[in-house]
């Protein structure tokens, strides 16, 4: 694990992520929203990724209201998704902007707070259906155009309990586990072989609906709200047009 606190200094400049084009999964809320918003504010064209079209039209709409590079919205239900959905998706973005610079998988299902004994076999499915194989699907068709970026990143949105197992957390504590072991393999396979970054953030404790589930008795003010990670993803984003923090790949970085 990254202990590195360089990312703290760092100071995104104004439209530094101008004419980029950035994924996100779960746009529709929690982190997911406030990273479209952010990183439209900065430049970038977004690419809202998520189940309810209403909320993505939300985003969408916000973002336009602001004056910033117009969003496109890609509804997809990610617990249902088939291979060919994800070809499709990696055809009409390369059709539309015909690359891409940054893919954040954000959207994850949180599932059944029990024990493993306790544990439902169609959770425990839907929960790697849907935190597991599809960023692997998404990222598996969308390197051909991450590698047509002079510097992409993809960046996934891990926990601690991926990080260290813990009692009653199930499903949601080995998909995480899993995602940090694909982020390690694909960070390894580029290394000297393609530009592409690949690391992944721990947010920790956060003021999310999912927080809210998880935790229901926590006063929600006692923990930070979603804007406070953004300086996080812009360092891992700045090394498009800032050198930085170009060669961090494979790391996992933990919100502190």
């Amino acid at each position: 694990m990254l202990t590195t606190t360089d990312w703290k200094k760092f100071t995104a400049q104004e439209q530094f992520l101008k004419n980029q084009v950035i994924a996100i999964t779960g746009a529709g809320s929690g982190i997911g929203r406030t990273l479209a918003k952010t990183l439209a504010s900065y430049g970038a064209t977004v690419l809202l990724m998520g189940r309810t079209i209403e909320k993505l039209e939300s985003v969408y709409d916000e973002i336009e209201a602001q004056g910033h590079p117009q969003a496109a919205i890609f509804p997809i239900d990610f617990a249902e998704a088939s291979d060919s959905q994800y070809k499709k998706i990696k055809e009409v973005i390369e059709s539309e902007f015909g690359r891409l610079d940054g893919l954040i998988h954000n959207a994850a299902e949180l599932g059944e707070r029990t024990s493993i004994a306790n544990y439902s076999i169609k959770t425990w499915e839907k929960l790697m259906q849907v935190n597991v194989t599809a960023p692997f699907a998404l990222s598996k068709y969308c390197l051909p155009l991450l590698q047509k970026s002079d510097n992409a990143s993809i960046i996934f949105t891990g926990s601690s309990v991926g990080l260290k197992g813990r009692a009653y957390w199930g499903g949601y504590a080995a998909s995480k586990a899993a995602i940090e072991n694909l982020m390690e393999t694909l960070a390894d396979e580029f290394i000297d072989t393609s530009a592409i970054c690949v690391n992944s953030i721990n947010p920790g404790a956060t003021r999310t609906n999912m927080r809210a589930q998880a935790f229901p008795a926590e006063d929600p003010a006692t923990v930070k709200t979603t804007e406070d990670l953004m300086p996080l993803y812009l360092y891992l984003l700045s090394h498009q047009t800032d050198s930085s923090s170009k060669k961090i790949t494979g790391q996992q970085f933990s919100f502190r």
